[in-house]
Formats: C-alpha cells, sequence, structure tokens
C-alpha cells in the first residue's frame, strides 16, 4: 500500500450491512468484526463488562471518524453506546446527556427548554457528543471555542469497571475534555447552558483580493462567521451572524420556529462560480446529472439571500457524504500571513480545486488537546469527495496534501476526527500540555486498555 492509499484509504462501495466485518461510515476501513462489538443498555452493564474482560477498548460512536481512530485486533472490543441516549438531569444553567446521544437530540433538547449551548455547533448533527467532544469538534465565533469547552463535568468507567466523575476546575479535568477515547469511557456529560436566542445571517459574496484584513475584520465585528474561499475565482461567500433583531424573532415565532428568509430578491453574484465548481465536483467524482448530496453542499450558494433562525437552523447544516476532510488549526494572528502565502503558492502552481476552502474561526480552548488550545484559532477545511467507483481525484488529493504541508509548517494542529499526516507534526511542540496528558493517561490508564495502534503511536 503506497502513503496515499494509507492516509486517504479508497473506499468500498459496495452493501456492507450484512457484512461480518464493521466498517467506518465512510466504508474506507474495516474496523474490527460485528461479533467483536457490545452494546452496553446501562452503565451498570459496561462496568461489568470492563472488570470482566481484559482486552483492549474502543468507542465506535458513529463511525465517522478515520478508521484508524477506531481500529482494533482480533481479541479487543468495540463499544456501541446508542443505547446510551437522552436527558439525564438538568438544572437552571446546566443539562446532563448520555454519552450517546447525537448532537441533533441534544440540540433538540435545548430548544424545546428555551436554552442554548454557549459554542457554536459543528455542521454534522449525527456525531455522539462524547465523539464530538473526544475529537475536539468545534463551529465558528471567537467568543466561543469547541464543545468541549462547554462541559462542566465528564464521567467516566475506567478500565478496572470503576466510576469517576472529573469536575471543571479540576486539575485533570483540561486532559479529559478532548481525550480521543484514550482515559476511560465517557458515559455522561454535564453541559452548561444559557437562554436561547435567535440570530439574523448575512450572506454576501465578494473579492478575496482582502481577505488578509477582511477575515479578521468579519470575526471581530460578528458573532460567528463562517466563510468559504473559491480560490479559482478569487471570491468569497460569507456568512455573518449577529443576534436577531426584535422584529425578526417576531417573524420567526410567527412562522413556526422555522428559519426566515429576508427579501425577495436573492443574489446571483456567485451562480457562475458555483456552476464551475458544480461541473468540477461532477468531473472528480465521475457523478452524472445533478443529483448527489456532495453536489447540495454547493447549490446552497446559488441565488442565496440573508436567514434568520436559531444556530443550529443556521450552522448545523452540514450534509453527511463520504469524503476525504482535512481541517488544520492555525493561530488567529498568523492567519493573514498565511492567506497571502497561500495565494502565492496558488499563483505559481495553479493546483487543481476540488472544492472551496472553509474558514472558521474560533476562540482559544481550555482542552489540553484541542486544536485551539490557549490561542484564538483560524480552521481552514478542505474536502475531496468519493467518485461512485470509490475512487478519489488525485489532483484533489495533491491539493490537501501540499496545503498541509504549508500549514503544519506554520505550527497548524489538526483536527483529530478527521483526516491528517501525521508526520507532519510534533506534537510536543504544538500542544504544551502534551506531556502532562500523557501522565494523566499513565494514571488513569496505566495498562493501556484504551488504546489502539492509533493511539500508540502518538502517546507511546
Amino acid at each position: 500500500m503506497n502513503r496515499d492509499s494509507h492516509l486517504y484509504p479508497l473506499r468500498n462501495t459496495g452493501n456492507t450491512e450484512q457484512d461480518s466485518a464493521l466498517w467506518n461510515w465512510a466504508q474506507n476501513t474495516v474496523v474490527g468484526q460485528r461479533q467483536q462489538v457490545f452494546q452496553p443498555q446501562n452503565e451498570a452493564e459496561l462496568q461489568q463488562r470492563l472488570k470482566s474482560s481484559s482486552g483492549k477498548v474502543r468507542v465506535i460512536g458513529s463511525r465517522l471518524s478515520p478508521g484508524r481512530m477506531l481500529c482494533v485486533n482480533a481479541d479487543d472490543l468495540l463499544l456501541d453506546l446508542s443505547a446510551m441516549q437522552g436527558v439525564l438531569g438538568e438544572d437552571d444553567a446546566s443539562i446532563t446527556f448520555a454519552a450517546g446521544t447525537v448532537l441533533q437530540q441534544v440540540f433538540d433538547a435545548l430548544t424545546e427548554r428555551d436554552r442554548m449551548l454557549a459554542c457554536s455547533p459543528g455542521v454534522i448533527s449525527v456525531q455522539t457528543l462524547a465523539g464530538a467532544m473526544a475529537t475536539g469538534t468545534h463551529g465558528q465565533g471567537l467568543n466561543q471555542s469547541s464543545l468541549a469547552d462547554e462541559a462542566l463535568s465528564i464521567r467516566m468507567v475506567m478500565a478496572d469497571g470503576s466510576v469517576r466523575e472529573f469536575q471543571r476546575g479540576e486539575p485533570d479535568f483540561p486532559a479529559t475534555q478532548t481525550s480521543l477515547g484514550s482515559l476511560g469511557i465517557v458515559t455522561a456529560i454535564t453541559l452548561r447552558t444559557e437562554p436561547f436566542r435567535l440570530f439574523t445571517c448575512h450572506k454576501f459574496a465578494e473579492s478575496a483580493d482582502t481577505l488578509e484584513q477582511d477575515l479578521p475584520r468579519w470575526n471581530q465585528q460578528y458573532e460567528l462567521s463562517k466563510a468559504w474561499w473559491f480560490v479559482d475565482d478569487n471570491l468569497m461567500h460569507v456568512w455573518n451572524a449577529n443576534p436577531a433583531s426584535e422584529a425578526d424573532a417576531q417573524a420567526w415565532q410567527a412562522n413556526g420556529g422555522e428559519v426566515i428568509e429576508h427579501g425577495d430578491d436573492t443574489d446571483s453574484s456567485l451562480n457562475d462560480t458555483i456552476d464551475q465548481t458544480l461541473a468540477q465536483m461532477h468531473r472528480d467524482t465521475q457523478i452524472e446529472g445533478k443529483g448527489g448530496k456532495q453536489f447540495r453542499t454547493v447549490t446552497r450558494f446559488r441565488d442565496f439571500t440573508d436567514l434568520s433562525g436559531d444556530i443550529y437552523q443556521l450552522f448545523c447544516r452540514g450534509i453527511a457524504v463520504p469524503q476525504i476532510n482535512v481541517e488544520i488549526g492555525v493561530p488567529l494572528d498568523k492567519t493573514p500571513e498565511i492567506n497571502g502565502k497561500i495565494k502565492a503558492w496558488y499563483a505559481e502552481n495553479h493546483p487543481h480545486m476540488h472544492y472551496p476552502i472553509i474558514l472558521r474561526c474560533t476562540g482559544a480552548s481550555e482542552a489540553w488537546l484541542s486544536p485551539a488550545y490557549q490561542q484564538p484559532t483560524c480552521f481552514f477545511g478542505f474536502v475531496v469527495y468519493y467518485a461512485d467507483d470509490g475512487s478519489l481525484s488525485q489532483d484533489g488529493l495533491h491539493f490537501l496534501t501540499e496545503v498541509e504541508k504549508l500549514l503544519a509548517a506554520e505550527g497548524g494542529r489538526p483536527h483529530w476526527g478527521k483526516y491528517y499526516d501525521p508526520q507532519r507534526y510534533s506534537w510536543r511542540d504544538i500542544y504544551p500540555q502534551w506531556d502532562a496528558f500523557r501522565a494523566v493517561r499513565e494514571q488513569l490508564d496505566p495498562q493501556r486498555r484504551f488504546s489502539n495502534d492509533y493511539v500508540t503511536a502518538l502517546f507511546d
């Protein structure tokens, strides 16, 4: 297997539901055998299983992560926590969920209570809460950071079957917030909440000529900001959101809590760029016609208009499609210089652009292994969708590889739940608490039960 095939594996396009092998969600890696999966119905069952077994254990969550994070050997155990869902407790300022609760259920439960999280959501709502936290899932906005930063307490079943509660403010808590599943099995998470609010999202397209100045400005002026950089056409598509006006809030209520579109006139200024991008994606993926979820991620930019709604309606808009997704976080204060370097590299090499670059900025995180730890961060996202036959655009992969090199050289930290080349990073250099995390892991799991080849290569 060549290096690209290892980093970006081809996809099995057959029906794997009847396989004895268990694949990750993208169907590009076998993570184990179905007979290795154990689905506890409650925490007590999980405790008993850990007490009565001795092999290694990994949690499969929604299986959205690259297979290497989940893979186990033949004698090891895969845990499915999907039976452990829902609200376990609440008070005026917090709510506790079972770890296997998917994010959409979290969002729905909060909205029903006229509450919300202080953080912006990630875009894919089928992630489990514990899995999203463990991998550093984040949204956008400099006044907040990752989902893990909203945790007040994290409950885990440890390697010997005992239970431990980690509380915000305790010395080890920042290790548990984003742990890659390597410390224990999370069973419950208490999140702080705040009063429900509505937002109005202003959408526009403009030249990328002044991106170096514009990106910091957008993030300073708006509570939430997200941008797509169509480098081929030197254009930006931008979503900037601030709290909705009273009139917009009333219109939303009158519309039954559904998203409000503002104005009869839509903006078609990006339509030609969208058509060119779609044509290129069709060539890359060998998918004919206009169907396919991956194309809807781009067609939503055609004839766009401002919107009002809650934070989940506006920003949790991702469409889960098998893909290679690379996302690297870099220090926000270095972002203007990095954008200039990407422009210069593009001008010199004219690489094939499969999909626009996604730009999201967050505030500093408290989690030791968050890519935004201790520093406001700009995340650069890159996507290559699988073709119908399970292959990947080689031009698209080349682009991912070259840009990852550039961002890694600038001190970039990769998103743990996405794809990256581990040889490009010196973890101790880019994570100030790397050795502190390893010490907590040594204390909590000295037998390395919550490990696999991927975790071992990182920490041992």
